[in-house]
């Protein structure tokens, strides 16, 4: 069976796996934007802002080669007060090589809001979800297509199966925060549905998990310059993200270390990406914060081997807050960067 010249390194150890029922070591899409798209991060962010706050994020993963991975992400998520937390719904689409593989899906959590004191608040949260991952072999070249003088028109080999698989899935999380510190815990993938197309053999059984993600998150808010005129304060914002995505005895994982300086209503930060294969990028962060309004974007330049053919991704981010107004008593909004 041979790919396309659209079907990348990515695919070939993602899809071409599915397609011969063995088992796969496929990575969740990451976003280098965290904050900016909190739910994906941890369910726990659910009403985490004591707002209405509607988010929309967008990845172009390695666009100076053909078939790259885009990822479309969506979500709004809102604290209500008669059930004590925060209610989110989130959406998702992932398309790796060209529309080969296409994922979609639709997540719905709840956070539970628990004031430990007037100056901290632990949050606990729960996600439900359901995901649709598609192949489209119209876009494979098989081996039968090919002859003595090139492509032969040949229709290709014969499938089982229709190329669709339905997916549960669930995750949680825990967040706790005070006016100048946050830190959180999140689990997704958590019971590691089965992704499996069952293709070419159907009376042959072969599980293909969606490996558990872990995530820790930990951070700071320190005054630069504080004032009462937000045109003028100035924060720093250091922190670190952890994510694990287990395969059997070697695990993936990535380590980013780095932070956000804020300037009334201008944002700048730098990340260094760390995975377990090697350092593997710089992530430079800009954006803009009004108390409606945020927009951000962010360039990852690499800096590992893969940088010769994969030089760059970037992606953007934009939130929506809806104000209200909001009981003295509740406990305070997190104050984490938003991007």
């Amino acid at each position: 069976m041979i790919f396309t010249k659209t079907a990348l390194c990515r695919i070939l150890t993602y899809i071409l796996p599915l397609i011969i029922s063995v088992r796969a070591y496929a990575q969740d899409p990451q976003f280098s934007q965290f904050y900016a798209n909190p739910m994906y991060v941890n369910p726990a962010f659910a009403g985490s802002s004591n707002v209405g706050r509607l988010v929309l994020n967008t990845r172009n993963q390695w666009p100076s080669v053909s078939g790259s991975f885009t990822t479309v992400n969506a979500s709004y998520d809102e604290h209500f007060a008669a059930i004590n937390g925060g209610l989110g719904i989130q959406a998702h689409y992932d398309e790796q090589g060209t529309g080969v593989l296409k994922t979609v899906g639709l997540n719905v959590a709840y956070s539970y809001q628990i004031p430990v004191s007037r100056k901290f608040t632990l949050r606990l949260a729960l996600q439900g979800g359901f995901m649709q991952k598609s192949v489209d072999f119209g876009k494979f070249l098989w081996r039968s297509q090919l002859g003595i003088n090139g492509f032969n028109g040949n229709p290709g080999e014969p499938m089982i199966g229709e190329g669709k698989t339905n997916i549960t899935n669930f995750a949680a999380g825990v967040l706790g925060y005070s006016k100048n510190f946050y830190f959180g815990f999140s689990t997704h993938n958590m019971f590691e549905p089965d992704q499996s197309f069952g293709l070419y053999n159907s009376a042959t059984t072969v599980t293909v998990p969606i490996y558990r993600r872990y995530t820790g998150h930990v951070g700071f808010v320190y005054p630069l310059n504080y004032t009462k005129n937000k045109n003028k304060a100035s924060y720093l914002y250091p922190n670190i993200i952890y994510i694990q995505q287990g395969f059997g005895s070697k695990p993936f994982w990535q380590l980013n270390v780095g932070g956000y300086v804020s300037k009334g209503a201008l944002v700048g930060g730098l990340y260094l990406r760390q995975t377990a294969a090697n350092t593997d990028a710089l992530i430079a962060i800009i954006g803009i914060r009004t108390e409606k309004v945020k927009i951000g974007f962010s360039y990852d330049g690499t800096v590992s081997t893969l940088g010769a053919g994969a030089p760059n991704s970037y992606e953007v981010s934009l939130a929506f807050e809806l104000r209200k107004k909001v009981r003295r008593r509740n406990p305070r909004p997190i104050t984490c960067p938003d991007f």
